[in-house]
């Protein structure tokens, strides 16, 4: 009987390595500078599946075998660069499976492990000691020693024959070998979160130069790495007996973030071709749109073109969004909410929050005072929703001061931070779905939007299209509703019969997302003949309002190029431009409208104020510089009379009027009764 000679580990993974493609892997070390080796685990598997399962069962081990036997390759590939190195590193990527940061326990210990997460908080990268040398204080001579944990050890004798003294050890900072050290904080993705829990973190370790620094907080982040666990220490108590975990990262890979890398099998993409080829797709896609909520469609159209977004162009001098806003105002019980719910499920990086439980450094990012001392940056919801969708219900209930830190991310797409010492931009490219309540309760159609919502014009102005949600009693639309909400309660499912599954759709939407349609020269007329029109009724008749700015021309671009990509066309075409044109009108209608006059004017969502109002306030304060010339002041009874005789205004709107010149800090009362400009 022959006896079976094992093979030495090391002696395996050299044969592992001396593939073609791992060959050309070592070759290109030296071209790049690099001493670490990235493998393939699923090559690896290929070649064999015990050696694959003994690295994960006990990569301390197995780790030091795959460093050797990569040192070893290198000397026979490249000598010269293995003389100048010490040592390689192997790294290996693209585990079979990635293990949940909530179903990390204590099985995981020393074990090789992938994860992946959102990056909410890095700290700067630091150097951290290896090799420690010690200079003995009583014969001189220098005494070497590998740290390990977190704490500087110092030898407990000297090594020196003729000395053997316990110390004192001076550390030599010259002698010593560092490397460089971050730790960063990785959370749970949104997509991934358990519907009512909160998130769960792990920290991870960073060591070595081709680890550190490559991620910063929004990115996300898939990692190779070994489980550890660690006990807190008490000066006086010691350690506990419960452990918390991290890992020490073997290999770091920052996902694109583009949402469209969601992996789309050979299947999904034959039948994604399928649903952009029936000529009805995008009414296919928009009736597929939250189907348990009845009704809405142009709303439902609109956060379709949202959900699939413009493209984003990168100038030299300067960036144009590519992502749409979009903001609901509307009567309770109207589904917003639901809707806002809806899309953060379905959108490929979706992600809801509420204005009532919302503050600034939540919104953009927070500031941190770490435990070791210095400062660090912790994402917050718009920079974790980057090149996704933020839903921000009830945002007219947030704070002004907090409000305030939305209006970069909006427009620039970006967020940026200057406290505590830090001074960073990070990126926010995220689409906005935000709803508002009216602040009396109902929408009042017989006042303007501005009016009707407690939001600053500031934020108002920076959404592509504004739609109004009215709770109107209408008995053919009732009958079928309650019908729908009935059905809905006794079926328990949506009684419409929706074209595309919900997992599909999601599919659908990270496909389409890598088409970058462009303008063709008959849209490209379409949409500047309607800007073009809509200008030329201001400049027909002298001081009639202006119906349409340049930010509503790019708004339409982005909306054309949304609908070319539902149909995964890459090319933008009239009748594209055609549908941008039409939602935007509907849009303009119930909010671009000077209710007093009944004539479109873009100043009540650009400024706040109709021109018409504008033309009145001017009006009033021109009566009050020329009424106050001899007194410096005027009475208030004597303006109402003196323009109401002079202009023929109403006198209690001219009252209204004076009381928002007040409110605005035009003017003031220096006294009961009497009125003074600023």
């Amino acid at each position: 009987m022959v006896e079976e000679v094992e093979i030495d580990p090391q002696q395996h993974f050299e044969d592992f390595l001396k593939s073609e493609k791992n060959r050309e892997r070592i070759s290109q070390m030296r071209i790049e500078s690099k001493t670490s080796l990235v493998l393939d685990f699923d090559d690896l598997l290929v070649f064999n599946i015990e050696l694959a399962e003994n690295l994960k069962e006990a990569p301390d081990e197995y780790l030091n075998y795959v460093n050797r036997a990569a040192y070893s390759q290198l000397e026979i590939e490249d000598s010269d660069y293995a003389s100048k190195i010490e040592s390689v590193t192997a790294r290996f990527k693209n585990l079979p499976t990635s293990t949940h940061l909530r179903m990390l326990g204590a099985a995981n210990i020393s074990k090789l492990i992938m994860v992946e997460g959102i990056i909410v908080r890095a700290t700067p990268v630091q150097p951290q000691v290896m090799r420690a040398a010690f200079k003995c204080k009583r014969c001189g001579e220098t005494v070497y020693l590998d740290q390990v944990g977190p704490f500087l050890r110092a030898p407990l004798k000297c090594e020196v024959p003729h000395c053997q003294g316990k110390g004192p050890f001076e550390f030599v900072q010259k002698g010593s070998t560092f490397i460089d050290f971050q730790e960063i904080r990785i959370q749970e993705r949104p997509e991934d979160l358990p519907p009512g829990q909160l998130p769960r973190t792990l920290n991870v370790k960073l060591v070595s130069r081709d680890l550190v620094d490559k991620a910063r907080p929004g990115d996300h982040v898939r990692i190779v790495g070994i489980i550890r666990a660690e006990a807190p220490v008490f000066p006086t108590a010691g350690k506990l007996r419960v452990f918390r975990l991290h890992v020490d990262a073997n290999y770091l890979d920052v996902e694109s973030k583009e949402p469209e890398t969601g992996f789309v099998s050979p299947q999904e993409e034959e039948r994604v071709k399928q649903i952009a080829e029936d000529p009805w797709v995008h009414r296919n896609v928009m009736r597929s749109m939250a189907p348990s909520i009845y009704g809405y469609e142009a709303i439902k159209e609109a956060i379709m073109y949202l959900i699939f977004g413009g493209v984003p162009k990168h100038l030299a001098d300067i960036s144009v969004r590519g992502e749409l806003n979009i903001l609901l105002v509307g009567d309770p019980g109207t589904a917003k909410s639901q809707l806002l719910q809806y899309v953060s499920a379905i959108a490929p990086r979706g992600l809801y929050t509420s204005g009532r439980g919302t503050t600034a450094a939540g919104l953009t990012a927070a500031v941190l005072r770490e435990q070791r001392g210095g400062m660090t940056l912790e994402a917050g919801a718009l920079v974790l929703a980057d090149k996704g969708v933020a839903c921000i219900d009830e945002i007219d209930k947030m704070k002004p001061e907090d409000r305030v830190a939305i209006h970069e991310a909006m427009e620039q797409h970006t967020v940026s931070v200057a406290k505590g010492g830090i001074v960073a931009t990070l990126n926010a490219r995220t689409a906005i779905l935000a709803a508002a309540n009216p602040s009396l309760g109902r929408y009042d159609a017989y006042k303007t939007v501005s009016e009707n919502i407690n939001l600053p014009i500031t934020i108002l102005s920076r959404f592509d299209l504004i739609f109004v949600l009215k709770d109107v009693p209408e008995k053919d639309l009732d009958e079928k509703m309650s019908t729908h909400i009935l059905e809905l309660h006794k079926t328990g499912s949506a009684p419409v019969e929706t074209p595309i599954q919900s997992d599909m759709l999601r599919k659908y939407i990270s496909y389409a997302k890598n088409i970058k349609p462009v303008l063709t020269d008959g849209a490209l007329n379409r949409l500047k003949e309607f800007y073009l029109e809509m200008r030329a009724v201001t400049e027909k008749v002298e001081g009639s309002p202006i119906a349409i700015t340049a930010r509503q021309l790019e708004s339409l671009v982005r909306l054309a190029e949304a609908r070319a990509r539902i149909a995964l066309r890459k090319e933008v075409i009239v009748e594209d431009a055609e549908a941008a044109i039409v939602i935007m009108n509907k849009s303009l209608e119930e909010v671009g409208i000077d209710v007093s006059t009944n004539v479109r004017d873009i100043d009540v969502i650009m400024v706040g104020k109709p021109k018409s109002m504008q033309d009145k306030l001017r009006v009033i304060l021109s009566e009050i510089i020329e009424l106050s010339k001899e007194t410096g002041m005027v009475e208030r009874n004597l303006l109402v009379e003196t323009v109401t005789d002079k202009y023929k205004f109403d006198a209690i709107e001219t009252q209204r009027l004076i009381g928002r010149m007040v409110r605005d800090g035009t003017i003031y009362e220096p006294r009961p009764g009497f009125l003074k400009k600023v």
